[in-house]
Formats: C-alpha cells, sequence, structure tokens
C-alpha cells in the first residue's frame, strides 16, 4: 500500500479503532441475524449448520472456517494482513458474545426487527472495516483469488456462496426469508455507509 494512500486512510490508531469496531459490529450483525431466525446470510447458513453438526458455538464455526479458508489462500498466492488475521479471529468471538447477550425474540415484529439492525450493522461494520485499509477477509480474499485466476469476481462471489449456502443447508443451517432479505439490501446499504465512513469525510483529506 502507497504512503498516499496510507495517509488518506488516516493515522494509525485511528485505523486500528476502525477496524476492530468493525469486526465486533460484523460479528455482533452475525448473533442478531441468527437469533431472528428468519434465516442467515450464506456463510452463516454455512457455519450454523457445520456448529450443528459438531456441537460447536456458532462463533468458533466463524473461526475454523476461517482459519480453512486463509490456508486455501496459499495456493492462490494470496498474502494475508493484519485485517485477515483478526477477521478470523475477532469476528466469531463476538458472534458468540452476541449471542449470549442478547435473547432470542418470539414475537415476529421483533424478529424482523432484529433482521433489521443485522442487516445496518452488517453494511457499518463493513465501511469500517474496509475503510481501515488492513486487508480482505479470509472468505473476501478467497473471491479475489479464484478471479486473479481468471474467474470474474461475480462468478468467483456466486460459486462460492451458492457452495456454502448448499452446504449448510444440507447440514441443517437456517435457510429463510431472512437470508434473501439480506443478500438483496447489504449491497445497497453497505454502499450508502462506505462514504459516510470514509476516513478523508473526517479529516479533511483528499479523497481515494
Amino acid at each position: 500500500m502507497s504512503e498516499t494512500t496510507l495517509r488518506r486512510l488516516g493515522p494509525l490508531p485511528g485505523r486500528l479503532v476502525r477496524l476492530y469496531a468493525g469486526l465486533a459490529l460484523y460479528g455482533a450483525g452475525i448473533g442478531l441475524q441468527i437469533e431472528s431466525t428468519l434465516g442467515n446470510f450464506p456463510w452463516d447458513v454455512f457455519h450454523h449448520g457445520l456448529s450443528l453438526m459438531s456441537g460447536w458455538s456458532i462463533g468458533l464455526a466463524v473461526t475454523v472456517v476461517g482459519v480453512f479458508v486463509m490456508l486455501l489462500w496459499i495456493p492462490l498466492r494470496q498474502k494475508p494482513g493484519l485485517g485477515t488475521i483478526s477477521n478470523v479471529f475477532c469476528i466469531g468471538l463476538f458472534a458468540d458474545l452476541t449471542l449470549w447477550l442478547a435473547p432470542t425474540p418470539g414475537d415476529l415484529a421483533v424478529r424482523w426487527a432484529f433482521l433489521a439492525a443485522a442487516i445496518v450493522i452488517t453494511a457499518v461494520a463493513t465501511g469500517l472495516y474496509i475503510g481501515a485499509g488492513f486487508g480482505a477477509g479470509p472468505r473476501d480474499g478467497l473471491m479475489t483469488g479464484l478471479a486473479a485466476k481468471g474467474l470474474s469476481i461475480r462468478l468467483s462471489r456466486m460459486l462460492i456462496e451458492v457452495t456454502v449456502l448448499l452446504a449448510g443447508w444440507l447440514l441443517g443451517g437456517n435457510l429463510g426469508i431472512g437470508t434473501l432479505v439480506f443478500a438483496l439490501s447489504i449491497g445497497p446499504m453497505t454502499q450508502f455507509f462506505m462514504p459516510l465512513l470514509a476516513a478523508d469525510r473526517r479529516s479533511g483529506a483528499p479523497g481515494v
């Protein structure tokens, strides 16, 4: 990463705060969506299914899968950064913490509120985490690594997410209307929050 890019991202302490705040929020988003019981995001359908099969907590399943996916970077010649490694070990921890703290709602309106909160929190988390500039998460790095081998980003992402969704469903992971709502809304929500959370908006530095 160039010196100019680092200046635009802001001072290191602020970048670290954004990184770990983003990872904590991302884990909280996972926990809230699972508690909604309306259906999980594709990767979390797989994490949930693996948790049911193994007896692990959701957070441990997230961490184990993250480590395995990062190992797949080796033949793809992807290089992990601090953000990659932190992603592997922080998101699962905060997902488990949220699942422990948040009640499982019985009322349908509250379940939808949990889902809506999960989508917004995940979009904010993505803006913070990516804006910190410490490298891709293991799952995104797998996608970009496959793209570097000749597949388009769109095809790489589709193949990966369809694969984990199907595997998670076969393992008993929760697939439902929430899965579709999340998939359709997370992109626009992230696009909305990314510029609001950009470092240059706060610091007065020129845009990237």
